[in-house]
């Protein structure tokens, strides 16, 4: 790997990790449906005016329906679960909780798409699960249930994240596929359309009690624009110049950034429990992820 791609993943891993920052910011004071429409909301502006100026044509392919409803699972409901844990977790929690992805894109295939499971795979997303139950049991926070739903809540998003994978793959690779450029345009069009009644709703019921202010607002832009417009966009060259199998690795670092940031700009706990639940959730995506386990089916 070329210096300059080393560079791109470890600042694509960073801009993610912050992702998880950004949200601890904004969601306590908005809410978690007004931050999760404005950051979805955002995102699809953000990456509607990147295609313009890379001048990508706007040709679905007559798979825009089935792109707007891969977005209600691959984005409108993973951001309202990451907001709604936002309330009550620490950015490092939800940022380890996000590196199960993977694990749960395992687990889905073997049991709804009969996708082949290797022993190494099957030990990892176990010691993965093992990983996400140790932090939450030993981790800074005290255990009760307020820390028990925000928990559910990452994993419903990576869950959802899981089962995306696979329908992308029905919906949207057949006869010829679609950009990845314009599924991500439709993924984030599809979650507005899910998140935009029920953030009107919201206002009507129980409208935030204060729309913050610059720095909940700034970390709004960065969700949506930084954390997904810019991050898709340097995503997209790193698979591009060294292939999915590498660009894998930035699952790898997107936790140590969201403990980082977290602890440094908002003075949040550090605790033991990160590196040993963090660690075992690395040795799990190891053995999910490695090349030698993708070719051995039992």
């Amino acid at each position: 790997m070329q210096p300059v791609d080393l560079l791109r993943l470890i600042s694509l891993a960073a801009i993610w990790g912050a992702s998880f920052l950004f949200m601890r910011i904004a969601a306590p004071v908005l809410g978690a449906i007004p931050t999760a429409f404005f950051r979805v909301s955002l995102a699809a502006l953000g990456l509607f005016a990147l295609l313009l100026v890379l001048r990508v044509p706007l040709n679905f392919r007559g798979k825009l329906r089935a792109t707007l409803a891969l977005g209600l699972i691959n984005s409108g409901i993973p951001a309202t679960c990451y907001t709604f844990a936002a309330l009550v977790l620490p950015a490092g929690y939800s940022a380890i909780f996000n590196a199960t992805t993977p694990l749960m894109g395992v687990l889905i295939g073997a049991l709804f798409f009969r996708e082949g499971l290797t022993l190494g795979k099957g030990i990892g997303v176990f010691l993965g699960l093992f990983g996400v139950a140790l932090l939450t049991r030993t981790g800074p926070l005290a255990f009760n249930l307020e820390l028990l739903w925000g928990a559910l809540a990452c994993l419903g998003a990576t869950t959802c994240y899981g089962f995306a994978g696979y329908l992308a793959r029905r919906w949207l690779d057949q006869q010829g596929g679609l950009d990845s450029r314009l599924a991500s345009l439709g993924s984030m069009l599809g979650a507005c359309l899910l998140l935009t009644p029920i953030f009107l709703w919201s206002l009507w019921s129980q409208p935030p009690a204060s729309w913050g202010g610059s720095r909940e607002w700034l970390a709004l832009l960065g969700l949506g624009l930084l954390c997904t417009a810019f991050a898709y966009v340097l995503y997209f060259q790193l698979l591009s110049r060294i292939g999915p199998l590498k660009a894998m690795a930035v699952t790898f670092l997107i936790p140590p950034f969201g403990v980082l940031w977290g602890v440094l700009l908002l003075d949040e706990p550090l605790s033991w429990a990160y590196l040993y639940g963090g660690a075992l959730i690395v040795v799990a995506l190891y053995l999910v992820l490695r090349p030698q386990a993708a070719n051995v089916e039992t």
